[in-house]
């Protein structure tokens, strides 16, 4: 059972540090919208990242005019809930037709712009560059970025004119690069750490584990804690 209290409390103070400590309280509707979200299992980091998107199209039109409330943020929320779901494999719950109990529904894909490899490629090595010098990743996962960057930069002469199947092949070879990167960021946590993300992957699947089968939990886990390795390690998705 989540504690809506507590919720509403990490979610007010998030936001009190995005305004640069400005508080506005989540407070009558705000705290019924936000309790709803917490019913609905709506992961607390799942919704700092749509409040983070907000933000973040909010200082793109410049100088910030007033603080933002958390209202404003709710169509973020979703969208980055949508993409978590999405992420671990998780079916959305709509009421029956019938009128019966509720019952899932898998997530559709989302239609997002293709970008080119060659960006693709370009940007993962530039992310992982600047995070090989931070005091986040560096120290610790300093030689498996390095691997990372350079097989990713090896890829970069092939990936500006890659097609079809080709460009697919390139595709998974990203992809095998990312899991080995995640892998050992998992395997450099220490045993208080790997115990802390199992224990919060666990808290945010629990909403949803029991109309889940036994091997799409265990699959939804193991996808729910890379997310929480590369959230622990600041590192991004190739």
């Amino acid at each position: 059972m989540t504690d809506v209290d507590a919720y509403c409390r990490d979610l007010e103070a998030y936001l009190c540090r995005k305004n640069d400590g400005h508080l506005i309280r989540i407070t009558g509707p705000a705290f019924e919208r936000v309790v709803a979200w917490a019913h609905q299992g709506i992961p607390v980091k799942v919704a700092e990242a749509g409040i983070d998107r907000y933000f973040e199209r909010y200082y793109r039109k410049g100088p910030r005019r007033r603080p933002v409330r958390i209202d404003f943020c709710e169509a973020d929320v979703f969208d980055a809930f949508d993409d978590w779901r999405r992420a671990l494999g998780i079916a959305a719950v709509v009421p029956d037709a019938a009128g019966g109990s509720d019952v899932e529904e898998s997530v559709p894909g989302a239609s997002r712009p293709r970008r080119s490899l060659a960006s693709q490629v370009e940007a993962a090595v530039s992310r992982l560059t600047v995070l090989r010098g931070s005091d986040q990743a560096g120290p610790v996962l300093g030689q498996a970025l390095d691997t990372a960057v350079r097989a990713l930069d090896a890829l970069q002469p092939d990936a500006a004119r890659a097609r079809g199947d080709a460009r697919d092949a390139l595709l998974r070879r990203v992809a095998a690069i990312d899991a080995g990167l995640v892998a050992a960021a998992a395997a450099a946590l220490d045993a208080a750490a790997r115990a802390h993300l199992e224990q919060e992957a666990d808290a945010e699947l629990a909403p949803f584990r029991s109309r889940m089968a036994a091997d799409a939990y265990a699959q939804s886990r193991r996808a729910a804690l890379d997310r929480l390795v590369r959230l622990h390690f600041g590192l991004p998705e190739l």
